[in-house]
């Protein structure tokens, strides 16, 4: 399969397949279009296919959460001889001056479960900057501070779990994410519900939000901005970064 680049903690072929695993449609929607990939089977489901450079290039939404997560990231592994994941999507801050768009290259993911962690791999010339937090729960307020003493810059929750598979089956993996919320902008569990598990919004909930709470509605949209923000700004980078790696 050609030469080798390493980096990090895995080394990546110079002609293989790179796989864009995201967790929602939203994230995935700005790599097809940069990457001009197309719809197509993998595996037993489907996701996107195309190229970028010599490289193979597949992109595939797992739902969001650990668990889907790495269920997701096994059946793609099962199916596809994959050289690099590439984890894409959006992170919420610990604090809030951190500007919405801020583009998130962990030296480091943690578990919040299990306190277990991974190292993602360094790709082009930008150096990775501290952790990156994991979780399936909301994370109250109170709990920021002592995470940003321990050197978290973002939350999210599906890394984890999919450098936990990639590193246990041996395959090179990242993570590139971007900032869309920040604790000021109060993503509380009635906002979150108002996406389904798959990652596609629950109209329904919408609705009722919005009737029981028409005066957040400005914030709502501040909060969709700072997606549409982070997830062009997350495949941005990733491309890029990729990108890098076929000219090394």
């Amino acid at each position: 399969m050609g030469d080798e680049q390493a980096g990090g903690r895995g080394r990546v072929a110079a002609d293989g397949t790179i796989a864009f695993f995201c967790a929602m449609p939203v994230e995935v929607k700005p790599l097809v279009r940069r990457l001009g990939l197309q719809r197509g089977p993998i595996g037993s489901g489907s996701g996107w296919i195309g190229w970028l450079g010599v490289h193979r290039v597949l992109a595939v939404v797992s739902g969001m959460g650990t668990e889907l997560a790495g269920a997701a990231i096994d059946r793609l592994l099962d199916a596809e001889e994959v050289a690099l994941v590439v984890v894409v999507g959006i992170s919420g801050g610990v604090d809030d001056h951190t500007p919405i768009g801020t583009v998130i290259r962990p030296e480091v993911v943690i578990d919040s479960a299990t306190g277990a962690e991974v190292r993602p791999l360094v790709l082009g010339s930008v150096p990775a900057r501290g952790a990156l937090w994991t979780t399936d729960a909301l994370t109250p307020a109170a709990e920021l501070a002592g995470l940003r003493d321990r050197g978290v810059v973002a939350l999210d929750m599906e890394t984890a779990a999919v450098g936990r598979v990639c590193e246990e089956r041996g395959v090179a993996w990242t993570t590139i994410r971007a900032l869309s919320d920040r604790p000021a902008d109060h993503v509380d569990g009635e906002v979150f519900a108002m996406s389904n598990q798959d990652g596609t919004p629950n109209l329904r909930r919408v609705v009722r939000y919005v009737a029981r709470h028409p005066g957040r509605v400005p914030a709502l949209a501040r909060l969709g901005g700072g997606v549409q923000v982070a997830t062009e700004r997350a495949a941005a980078a990733a491309v890029s970064a990729c990108t890098a790696l076929g000219e090394g």
